[in-house]
């Protein structure tokens, strides 16, 4: 194992958290959040008459975003709180990253390297993929989870052949997490709360720092 969590990490955690708050503050000004809304409106009631194919699809769409680096979920929260409230959104939300998160792992553990190079960039997977091990303490997996983008811990620790309920409960604590704090975030949104909303995503980017700091002391004294 080698003996550094990615150097940079934190700088692009914080770069990404300070371009979601950038694109928040400017859909929070009055014309834009009050347009936003008219077509969440009428998004809420298309789904109200399909309800299953609307849950289906924020299930697929968030399990896409836990599997590839260029989905974000971000785009239905908005859209999943107003249509089924907070909670309804959460399980939902969570529903598809435990699955995208399944998907990543079986596709590490099952198809392997070369399965995964389409999905990770080939300097990604080598920086990586030597730090992962098949005995990675728990609380080890959990930190990873919380340090690194969502996509990449399971092809890894699926390539690594790591006990798939362990990863399993890794994940579904730490998207727990993160759900609670994007549904938050969504109503934030909608309510037009700029404050909470920024002090949120300031939690968040703070989590992951101290995630990233703290795997990467964990693994400097493996």
């Amino acid at each position: 194992m080698r003996t550094s969590a990615p150097p940079h990490a934190p700088v692009r955690i914080a770069l990404a958290a300070l371009l979601i708050a950038a694109v928040l503050s400017l859909a929070m000004s009055g014309a834009v959040h009050r347009l936003v809304l008219v077509g969440l409106e009428e998004a809420r009631h298309i789904a109200t008459a399909h309800p299953s194919y609307a849950m289906a699809l924020i299930v697929v769409f968030s399990a896409l975003a836990a599997m590839l680096a260029f989905v974000s979920s971000w785009i239905v929260v908005p859209f999943a709180v107003l249509t089924w409230g907070p909670f309804g959104a959460l399980l939902l939300l969570w529903t598809g990253w435990l699955l995208g998160g399944a998907g990543t792992y079986a596709i590490g553990r099952f198809l392997g390297r070369p399965a995964v190079r389409w999905f990770l960039s080939e300097d990604s997977l080598a920086r990586y993929e030597q730090r992962f091990v098949r005995h990675m303490p728990f609380y080890v997996v959990v930190l990873v989870q919380f340090a690194l983008p969502s996509e990449i811990p399971g092809y890894l620790l699926g390539m690594a052949g790591y006990s798939f309920g362990r990863y399993a409960a890794a994940l579904g604590i730490v998207e727990l997490t993160y759900g609670i704090a994007t549904v938050y975030l969504g109503e934030g949104f909608l309510e037009r709360r700029t404050l909470p909303v920024l002090a949120a995503l300031s939690l968040l980017t703070l989590l992951a720092i101290t995630a990233a700091y703290a795997l990467r002391r964990r693994l400097s004294h493996a």
